[in-house]
């Protein structure tokens, strides 16, 4: 597989409630909008969102999905996680903003600070310092 796969294209997480998640992603974590649009035979909407100018989230609405098992833990995709060159400037966004963030700790492997939260459906998100 090693020269199979490049790199990831993207990560696609469907959500509850569009316009919260929607303000999340893009004003709480800075994400930009690459493009926006609204399937009508779907009732569904796909938003395309990009960090530093790489496309990398898919955003999608449906009528009604089932919610996210997360506790206890579940098979599956477990978190995303995010590299961030300050910590600290990430946690006083986040409390200004309103987050619930955990506590700082720091991996004993690696010596490097951590911190999660989770977005508007529960989804854990992992700031892992640079």
């Amino acid at each position: 597989m090693k020269n199979l796969i490049n790199k990831v294209h993207h990560i696609a997480i469907i959500c509850s409630d569009y316009r919260k998640s929607k303000a999340f992603y893009t004003e709480v974590l800075g994400f930009e909008i690459t493009r926006e649009v609204y399937r009508e035979e779907r009732d569904s909407y796909k938003l395309d969102l990009s960090l530093n100018g790489q496309y990398i989230i898919e955003l999608f609405s449906f009528p009604d999905p089932p919610k996210r098992i997360s506790r206890p833990e579940a098979t599956g995709l477990r978190h995303l996680a995010f590299e961030v060159g300050d910590l600290e400037a990430v946690l006083k966004k986040l409390n200004d903003s309103g987050i619930y963030f955990e506590p700082a700790r720091t991996d004993e492997f690696t010596g490097k600070r951590f911190t999660f939260i989770t977005d508007p459906d529960g989804l854990p998100i992992e700031f892992y310092e640079k």
